[in-house]
């Protein structure tokens, strides 16, 4: 998750979150549109899923919540807790 300077949360998946930060920041091409202009930019909080399909249901879901419970997150609240887990095939 990505926190703007006004303290907005943007939450994205990528399989280089240091790149992607990079291009949300405006130093490389590719950055979302929701983010320009909004710097400076902090990446707050991040979480490797095991494959990319959990990545997105967990993208998906994290978008689902209230902010306080974003904030949960990036305090340190176990991801448990508050999205629910992926059934494994």
């Amino acid at each position: 998750m990505v926190q703007t300077g006004k303290g907005v949360l943007y939450a994205g998946i990528s399989t280089d979150p240091a790149r992607r930060l990079r291009q949300h920041s405006g130093e490389l091409a590719g950055g979302a549109k929701a983010l320009r202009g909004k710097g400076p930019l902090t990446l707050v909080w991040q979480y490797q899923a095991p494959n990319r399909s959990v990545a997105s249901l967990w993208e998906y879901q994290l978008k689902q919540l209230k902010k306080a419970d974003k904030n949960r997150l990036i305090a340190g609240a176990l991801l448990s807790e508050l999205l629910p887990q992926p059934k494994q095939p």
